[in-house]
């Protein structure tokens, strides 16, 4: 995948292994934005962690119990999220499930 890349075909775009039950494939991106699909098993830990980007995630799929600073909520398909910079957040998967992340500025880590 490659920066400003106009399309990006599912078939095409291989998972990428985090381990512990997650894997990520990155759609499209620029410096400024940046979608990511995250596949997750029942039982994997997003664990507890923040960045400095803004993020919104939509969940496409499974259920989630997911942590944004001092909030706990159960989400699932349709259901989203916004985490703002800096804030610490997580998640349980308690279903088999995919969520949409959307973050600004595109998280250059993720490119490594």
């Amino acid at each position: 995948m490659e920066k400003g890349q106009l399309f990006q075909i599912e078939a095409e775009t291989q998972w990428e292994d985090l381990g512990n039950g997650i894997q990520r494939k990155i759609y499209g991106y620029d410096d400024q934005i940046m979608l990511v699909k995250a596949k997750f098993e029942a039982g994997a830990v997003g664990t507890l962690h923040q960045h400095p980007h803004v993020q919104v995630t939509y969940v496409e799929s499974g259920v989630f119990e997911m942590t944004i600073g001092e909030e706990k909520k159960i989400i699932k398909k349709g259901d989203g999220y916004y985490v703002p910079p800096h804030a610490i957040h997580g998640c349980v998967c308690v279903e088999p499930g995919i969520l949409i992340d959307v973050f600004t500025p595109l998280r250059e880590d993720f490119l490594k």
